[in-house]
């Protein structure tokens, strides 16, 4: 496992109770995010809510931060992450919120502290372009969607 780098976090004052964003397994490759809601959500089956985490960071140059869904909230109440993944950009510092989606069928209450979804570091390549009128061709082609699925 690589080293752990430094991330500078802000604690906001709506989430001053709450604990800093940890691993809970030695081997997790996320962080569990937070809601920090001041009064419980109801998430009506169908809709969607932004919910607050009360932290804000600082990532450093060549990092992103990515939200994912936690798998327990999708197999047993059908809620979701729904840009999944989020994108946390490096030079972004306002309040990190997660945007939940509940595909279920029943209703689901957000609670502060609940864990809603998880906050995974990523490295970051930039590309360049290279404009040209020919691509070198392979085995695939413009094979697109589906091509290589049922026969």
């Amino acid at each position: 496992m690589l080293p752990p780098i430094q991330i500078r976090i802000k604690k906001l004052p709506h989430a001053g109770d709450l604990p800093l964003p940890q691993y809970m397994t030695d081997g997790a490759a996320g962080m569990d995010l937070l809601a920090a809601v001041e009064e419980e959500v109801l998430l009506p089956a169908g809709k969607y809510a932004l919910i607050p985490t009360g932290i804000a960071i600082a990532l450093p140059v060549g990092f992103e931060a990515q939200i994912r869904p936690r798998s327990g909230l999708a197999v047993k109440f059908g809620v979701t992450v729904l840009n999944a993944p989020g994108t946390i950009d490096q030079d972004y510092r306002g309040e990190i919120k997660v945007l939940l989606i509940n595909h279920g069928q029943n209703g689901f209450q957000i609670k502060r502290g609940d864990r809603i979804a998880q906050l995974v570091l990523a490295p970051v390549v930039r590309g360049a372009w290279l404009p040209g009128t020919e691509l070198e061709a392979t085995g695939r082609g413009d094979g697109g969607f589906g091509h290589t699925g049922r026969r």
